[in-house]
């Protein structure tokens, strides 16, 4: 198994599905890169991560001890759907992505954030960020020398 180093380049994108769960393979990467130390400035077991985790109902240490395996992302998808405490249907899944993908900050407190956190990364101008996901892709792409 190879681990991603998320000092070089960011985790997959949030909008990424695996077994049709949106955040799923970024929090792998996320994982494995905590594992190898390599994880930079993102976090394991986020606020964002704990929108699937309690989704499903697995417990981010027990993911994290999967992880620590070497298992691939078949494999945890495999087990995760053996253990996931709360069991979902494809379709739920599915609604849950497509809400998940298009979350914007709903409070005054998130939007300030979002827009401060945007324009501090010289996109004052991009209006089109609305989104958690779009503001995570625009974030990863800044922070390793995008223009």
């Amino acid at each position: 198994m190879t681990y991603p180093d998320l000092t070089q380049r960011p985790p997959r994108s949030a909008r990424t599905r695996l077994g049709g769960f949106v955040i799923l393979p970024r929090i792998l990467d996320k994982c494995r890169a905590f594992l190898n130390d390599k994880n930079g400035e993102y976090h394991y077991a986020c606020p964002l991560d704990q929108r699937f985790f309690a989704f499903t109902g697995i417990d981010p240490e027990a993911l994290k001890a999967e992880v620590a395996k070497g298992l691939g992302d078949a494999a945890l998808l495999t087990w995760i759907q053996a253990n996931a405490p709360i069991q979902r249907a494809d379709h739920d899944i599915e609604a849950w992505s497509r809400f998940r993908e298009t979350s914007a900050p709903g409070d005054n407190g998130s939007r300030n954030y979002i827009s401060g956190a945007i324009e501090q990364a010289g996109g004052a101008e991009r209006e089109d960020l609305a989104t958690w996901f779009e503001w995570l892709d625009y974030d990863d792409y800044m922070s390793f020398g995008g223009v």
